[in-house]
């Protein structure tokens, strides 16, 4: 239970300073809650020998009163102390953890870790924050409280002491069998609440394709059975803990019944004086208390104990290195952007395999090919999501893992199909693209990208809040906003997962004028979905089995058969696609 207490007492950091002072003020203050029982002892024994005066009297109701409200004092300094250090303690692990996130490779939220962090930022955080730092110090006091009733009990005699002292061993080793128990159920009820919130996640993230397909009924079984199996976890971490519990309550009260019949029997054997045998019994019935209230506190610490593990398997988690001195040159002889015999994998499994390629400034550079041959996986390791396995990749001819990753990102815009607008006004949510920017260029911005007309519409226009995820606006009008916030970053490089791949046409000829304006002057990364788009690319890379099966230019590929020239007959013979069109 000790080593229980002092890890919580070591994660404090900074803030070990207040919960020391309050382990002496809650010290203290169980010194006090005590000591009345002590001057009932010394009370008692005066008037029995007769020694008693009303001065004596007064100065003991004096002392009385004095201790309760140093006893106040004390308790209220204390929680004052340890309350407020957990709340600032975990106000800045959450900073922490975000800081910490934001230098997670991307994988790491792709591989069902989502339900995870918010399960240790909505569960694991806030019970140690509400349950164990208000009560960490009066724990230890408990400890000290226990220490001083039995050093009481030898103070009235050598055996009634050591009765008392083997019955807090028995306590104790029963506690280890308790805690032993209830950290590895702990661990297992933990684990369901984040599965639980894995759950919750999924069918929330999937409602609409759940509704589409009318699968309700058997998504919200899932659900359900999650929340059951919660429930189910959740008794049986009790059922488990009863039974010990149970049995400490046992030994508490047959260890008060052996205390008391040992002084009796002293008493009677004439090896303890009455006065004595009273003060024992004033002390008896609460002789045990602090033990019976600190291991009532055992679950709380377990669980503690479970979530501390959990904060730190993620904090735990690798960062992308970012470690980098070398800066990326303005200019440079240098193609802008180079593959080096690269190799990637998502753990075991080889993605992408010695694959090279050059893309000189200003120019665009195409990538097709079949779902699952790596065309985003070369651009998430350009704007380094992953590290590469094996090989380089440089912009201007430096290598991007030598550079700090903020410099990194200043080169790049991307664009995706799937866009994500913050729940912010407009006007913020384009200024994330260069935060230092003028209002007047904000605005340029917008207009460039299509969207300044749809936005002057809106109630608020540039002020108007849009829902989380861009809720509020058609798929079309947050594309034509992620490109605004593109425009106004004007980073050299763009890499450009074809944006008008899942919108309808109205939105089709904004969105494409807008990627014109985007694309003024910059070196073009572009994963191609229609075809049309990248008939005018310096170069086309057809991406397929982790390699590029093909390079060149379009009309190139389509003289010679390989795979590029039957994806554009195949699109042609499907789709009416013509390769004189625009």
């Amino acid at each position: 239970m000790t080593a229980l207490m002092s890890r919580i007492f070591n994660a404090t950091g900074k803030y070990r300073g207040r919960i020391a002072w309050a382990f002496v003020f809650s010290f203290l203050k169980g010194i006090l809650k005590n000591a009345p029982i002590a001057l009932g002892f010394f009370t008692l024994a005066a008037f029995y020998h007769g020694t008693a005066t009303p001065k004596f009297c007064l100065q003991i109701g004096v002392a009385l009163v004095g201790m309760l409200l140093a006893q106040m004092l004390f308790h209220h300094i204390a929680d004052r102390l340890q309350s407020a250090a957990g709340f600032l303690l975990f106000a800045d692990k959450r900073m922490e953890l975000g800081a910490h996130l934001r230098k997670m490779p991307m994988g790491y939220f792709t591989e069902g870790n989502i339900g995870k962090i918010s399960s240790v930022l909505s569960t694991d955080m806030v019970f140690i924050e509400e349950n164990c730092m208000a009560v960490l110090a009066d724990l230890m006091s408990y400890l000290f409280a226990q220490g001083i009733l039995v050093a009481f009990l030898f103070f009235f005699n050598v055996w009634i002491g050591l009765a008392g002292l083997i019955v807090v061993v028995l306590i104790t080793l029963l506690g280890r069998g308790l805690k032993k128990e209830a950290v590895e159920d702990s661990h297992i009820r933990q684990a369901q609440l984040e599965n639980l919130t894995e759950s919750v996640l999924d069918f929330t993230e999937g409602i609409g394709i759940i509704k589409t397909y009318n699968l309700l009924g058997e998504k919200s079984k899932t659900l359900t059975g999650s929340f059951e199996e919660t429930c189910r976890t959740s008794l049986a971490f009790e059922k488990n803990h009863t039974p010990w519990q149970r049995g400490l309550n046992l030994i508490y009260g047959l260890g008060t019944t052996f205390v008391v019949g040992l002084s009796v029997f002293l008493y009677f054997k004439d090896m303890l004086d009455v006065t004595y045998l009273v003060g024992t019994m004033l002390f008896v019935f609460d002789l045990f208390g602090p033990l019976k209230a600190l291991y009532s506190q055992s679950a709380r610490l377990t669980v503690m104990n479970s979530c501390m593990d959990r904060i730190e398997e993620v904090f735990q988690e690798r960062e992308l290195p970012d470690m980098g001195t070398n800066h990326i040159p303005a200019q440079s002889d240098a193609p802008e952007v180079r593959f080096e015999d690269v190799t990637f994998a998502y753990g075991e499994k080889n993605v992408l395999q010695n694959v090279s390629f050059d893309l000189p400034k200003n120019r665009m550079l195409a990538l097709v090919g079949p779902s699952g041959g790596g065309k985003s996986t070369i651009a998430s390791l350009l704007a380094r999501f992953w590290d590469v396995k094996a090989g380089r990749i440089l912009v201007r001819g430096q290598d991007i893992r030598t550079v700090p990753l903020s410099e990194l990102m200043d080169q790049i815009s991307m664009v995706f199909q799937r866009v994500y607008l913050f729940q912010d006004t407009i006007y913020n949510n384009i200024s994330i693209g260069r935060q230092e920017a003028s209002r007047e260029e904000v605005m340029e911005a917008a207009k460039k990208a299509r969207c300044y007309d749809f936005i002057m519409a809106l109630p608020e226009g540039f002020d108007t809040v849009v829902g989380e995820g861009g809720a509020s606006l058609s798929g079309g009008e947050q594309q034509r906003i992620s490109i605004a916030r593109c425009i106004l970053k004007d980073a050299p490089i763009v890499i450009l997962d074809e944006a008008t791949a899942s919108v309808d046409a109205d939105n089709e000829s904004y969105i494409q004028e807008a990627i014109s304006e985007l694309c003024k002057g910059k070196t073009l990364l572009v994963i191609a979905h229609r075809l049309n788009t990248i008939r005018n690319a310096d170069e086309i890379l057809v991406i397929a089995g982790g390699g590029i099966a093909q390079q060149g230019t379009h009309d190139g590929l389509m003289e010679r058969a390989g795979i590029y020239k039957q994806f554009v007959t195949a699109r042609e013979n499907s789709r009416g696609w013509s390769r004189k069109g625009a």
